[in-house]
């Protein structure tokens, strides 16, 4: 049972001094898993004198980067099966998991996700293949249908967005209509030049049927993972130049339709092809003023190339949109891997939002696209959702826990207030490699409030001459000319305090 937290005023610690009372902590051993720590009435006190740490993170206030839009999963028409059915089975528990995965209530010991990928159309995880116009040579679009869709999605999408009404809703397709491909299938081929202008307008309907059911869309892209044409599952290969050709014309359709605050997001793909005249630097040269950025996903390359587009672009947008985990894998390992280059890594190479896959699949990593052959999507073990549901059960996996350290850190402190921004961190001492850190600060709505500065910390000091050994580090922070102290164990930290504006 989840219960309410007492998160301290700014009101209070106003009078009371830069202090640290609230901490949630994920270790290594799962000892504590998302564990919320208030430390009222013993606070860690920011003051002058306090010796250095092992380890020394320095906090840059005034060193200022990107605000964060949030941390998130992909609600594919499998996940969203599974979750109705949990519905249908078990409504209190569903109601229950919603609540821990969505709400941002400050004061709740809740995730908070707050962005949401959908598919527009069928994906590798559906029951069937289908486009919202199935209908061959419907160049008016005349029969597209949002209610292609199957109605549980739209069921699950209702409940999630009652529990977290402000959450960011990031559509695209994983191929255009088939009848539009050259392929004549959604499964591999790609998109005939006749029908450029047909699909800049099936992805402009696409937004008005969202807005006529009552979501508005935070960003559209154009394509999922364009240089991938597998033939087993919907996919469509995309050329860089195509892309920015059809950009333009859909920024054209949606900024006169109404939603020109619809962001529209190039690329879509892995972390490889971002040198100078590759996919993302192609988009952005040929339409930039069209495009809001770029996304990444994690499957190929490293995640520095985030950095490598920010530095050629760096008014342009970077989000990091899709990363799985695999059935079977290592949990320590896979939280290790997870913090360095998504929850942490992701945004210190500049990415506004930072998802995982599949939002929920069973204990098989099922239900996948059915038919003769199936699909190779998620070969080997499996692909893990965030979430596994068993009939009238549910339970979080390790992709859950370090989204939700670093949702924490980012959420708004006011109801309806600015949500978090990265800012200047950095570590030193002779322990500063166990420690990787990322810092933000959130403002408030009122100016005379005091801000939230958070810090999301993993310790992955687990092993000494080859041999496992984790250890505690013993840190300090740095904070505008004062120090707190802290003994980091070998896992996650997030905590966070108020300082003066």
């Amino acid at each position: 049972m989840r219960s309410t937290l007492v998160f301290l005023t700014s009101a209070f610690l106003c009078a009371s001094g830069q202090q640290i009372y609230d901490i949630f902590t994920t270790t290594w051993d799962r000892s504590s898993l998302f564990t919320y720590t208030n430390l009222s009435p013993n606070p860690i006190n920011f003051q002058s004198g306090v010796a250095a740490g092992d380890a020394v993170i320095d906090i840059s206030p005034d060193t200022l980067y990107q605000t964060m839009d949030g941390f998130g999963a992909t609600l594919t028409d499998s996940s969203a099966k599974l979750m109705y059915n949990l519905k249908n089975g078990a409504w209190q528990n569903y109601w229950d998991m919603l609540g821990y995965l969505f709400d941002i209530t400050d004061g709740k010991s809740s995730a908070g996700l707050s962005a949401l990928r959908i598919p527009i159309g069928a994906s590798d995880f559906s029951d069937s293949v289908y486009s919202w116009d199935d209908t061959s040579g419907d160049t008016s679009l005349s029969q597209f249908n949002i209610n292609s869709v199957p109605s549980y999605v739209w069921t699950v999408l209702a409940d999630i967005v009652s529990v977290q009404p402000s959450i960011k809703l990031y559509i695209l397709p994983w191929s255009p209509p088939g009848w539009m491909k050259e392929s004549g299938s959604m499964k591999g081929g790609s998109l005939q030049t006749q029908y450029f202008s047909t699909y800049a307008n099936y992805l402009l309907k696409a937004v008005q049927a969202f807005q006529n059911k009552g979501y508005s869309i935070y960003a559209l892209s154009l394509q999922n993972e364009p240089l991938n044409s597998d033939s087993t599952y919907p996919t469509g290969y995309l050329a860089s130049a195509d892309e920015a050709t059809i950009g333009q014309t859909l920024r054209g359709l949606l900024n006169s339709n109404g939603f020109s605050s619809v962001k529209l997001i190039g690329y879509e793909h892995n972390w490889i092809n971002t040198g100078e005249g590759y996919y993302p630097m192609d988009v952005m040269g040929k339409a930039g003023s069209s495009f809001a950025g770029v996304s990444f996903h994690c499957y190929e390359g490293a995640v520095g190339a985030q950095a490598t587009f920010h530095n050629a672009f760096p008014n342009a947008e970077v989000h990091f949109t899709e990363c799985s985990g695999t059935l079977g894998t290592d949990w320590w390992g896979d939280i290790k891997w997870d913090m360095d280059n998504l929850v942490i890594g992701a945004p210190q190479n500049w990415a506004r939002t930072v998802m995982n896959w599949a939002l929920a699949l069973d204990t098989s990593g099922n239900p996948k696209l059915p038919g003769n052959t199936g699909t190779d999507s998620c070969g080997g073990p499996g692909c893990r959702g965030m979430v596994t549901i068993s009939d009238t059960t549910w339970s979080v996996n390790q992709e859950f826990y370090t989204l939700a350290q670093g949702s924490r850190a980012i959420l708004p402190k006011d109801a309806g207030g600015p949500w978090g921004q990265r800012i200047g961190s950095s570590v030193s001492g002779n322990l500063s490699w166990a420690l990787r850190v990322n810092a933000f600060v959130t403002k408030r709505t009122n100016s005379s409030d005091w801000l939230r500065y958070s810090i999301v910390v993993l310790n992955w000091n687990d092993s000494s001459g080859g041999s496992w050994n984790p250890q505690p580090v013993s840190a300090t922070i740095n904070f505008k000319g004062v120090t707190a102290a802290y003994t980091f164990p070998v896992g996650v930290t997030t905590l966070w305090w108020y300082g003066a504006p």
